[in-house]
């Protein structure tokens, strides 16, 4: 069964253009490896610049399986260099009922 996550990135300072570029190749990545399917992907920006992410992994075995993933391991390296990991509830907007993100289009070249 498919597991629907919601990943955060706030961008690190001047790292929001690279920070929106890399997100063009995190589900590809992840897909690549076989470890989510073809599911729609949400993305927007919060009005603090925090990155909303909202996908399914195929299941929560693949989520483990990513963890060891030298591939998806390299991707997600490059977070950790441009962004910050944060919760949902630390997203600008977040306690509102009805959160405002800003869409972004995840298709094209990175």
């Amino acid at each position: 069964m498919s597991v629907m996550v919601i990943a955060c990135f706030k961008p690190k300072p001047g790292m929001t253009d690279a920070l929106k570029a890399h997100l063009k190749t995190h589900l590809p990545t992840l897909r690549s490896e076989g470890l989510v399917g073809d599911s729609a992907v949400l993305c927007g920006e919060a009005p603090d610049g925090t990155i909303v992410e909202v996908f399914c992994w195929e299941s929560m075995d693949a989520i483990e399986v990513a963890h060891k993933n030298d591939a998806v391991l390299a991707n997600w390296a490059i977070f950790e260099e441009i962004c910050d990991y944060v919760a949902i509830g630390d997203v600008a907007g977040a306690d509102s009922l009805f959160t405002p993100l800003t869409p972004i289009d995840l298709q094209g070249e990175p």
